[in-house]
């Protein structure tokens, strides 16, 4: 019998959403930071297996939102809620509970679907801490499951698989078996530009980028991709950052992201990086749309 079906993967910002995708895939299908917010898109990830084929949905963190650029966000997360079989809904063990899963947890009050919770980061949480936790937690909602794991090392993950594949009905195969991610090559390189201006640069800069890949070219007779990206910013302080002093800071980014390109695409990148301005463009709902943040209907 061949099972297939979508799970949706939600939380607040930060509780290892993209790295538990990133472990079930065995591939680096959504880009991961230290800082909360990084993940703004829906990124789907496939496991194709001999029992069949899950497509997860990895979503942004729900919170409350302010910009609009951040009301998207959560947009996208919640819209997810509606398009699943089964929700995954993770909070950190060392800070299980807060007024952002809370809100969540009300959001769920109409959900049909089963909603496993998953108790990440347990590998930082003293052991005779997690039954009371456990307890604790279940009166909150009627889980499906209660899972502690840890999305880094992969503990437990094996269990959370298995108790997918047991719920999941029969079904299709939505996708070809050698595909696991229906993202594109030009979203992926994009958001690994992305994801090193996050872990370079500090303060309110991760959060004011957005990034636009303006060509792509591939060249197989000299195994070489040409890439043209703009990284755009809000004010021109921004912009003097992302450069850096004489070019400092540009050029370690273009040369981290160049690196784990080549490693993903398995082709030598020659990236062409610029910086613009573009002001104050999470809060224009217009320059949103122009830099891909629509929401599914």
């Amino acid at each position: 019998m061949f099972k297939s079906g979508f799970v949706g993967i939600i939380g607040k910002p930060n509780v290892g959403k993209s790295t538990l995708l990133n472990y079930i895939i065995g591939e680096k299908v959504a880009i991961t930071t230290y800082k909360p917010q990084t993940t703004r898109n829906r990124i789907m990830g496939i496991k194709n297996t001999d029992r069949g084929q899950i497509i997860f949905l990895d979503t942004p963190g729900i919170h409350k939102a302010k910009t609009p650029l951040n009301k998207y966000m959560v947009k996208e997360a919640v819209s997810t809620f509606a398009d699943v079989d089964i929700l995954l809904f993770i909070v950190e063990a060392n800070a299980p509970f807060g007024e952002d899963d809370s809100s969540i947890i009300k959001s769920l009050q109409n959900i049909q679907v089963p909603v496993i919770l998953l108790i990440n980061k347990i590998d930082i949480l003293q052991r005779e801490k997690l039954l009371p936790l456990i307890d604790e937690l279940r009166h909150l909602y009627p889980f499906k499951e209660i899972i502690p794991l840890s999305a880094l090392t992969g503990y437990n993950v094996e269990t959370l698989l298995d108790v997918i594949w047991n719920i999941l009905p029969e079904g299709p195969e939505y996708f070809p078996d050698d595909m696991f991610t229906d993202s594109s090559e030009r979203f992926l390189a994009a958001e690994i530009i992305r994801e090193k201006v996050m872990l370079l640069t500090h303060q309110e800069i991760p959060y004011s980028t957005a990034v636009l890949l303006e060509s792509f070219k591939e060249d197989e007779r000299k195994n070489l991709i040409h890439m043209r990206a703009t990284i755009n910013v809000e004010k021109n302080s921004q912009k003097g950052i992302i450069i850096g002093k004489k070019g400092s800071m540009l050029k370690e980014i273009g040369t981290q992201a160049r690196l784990e390109m080549e490693k993903f695409f398995g082709t030598r990148i020659y990236l062409e990086l610029f910086v613009k301005v573009k002001k104050d463009w999470t809060r224009d709902e217009r320059t949103l749309r122009e830099f891909g943040y629509r929401t599914k209907s």
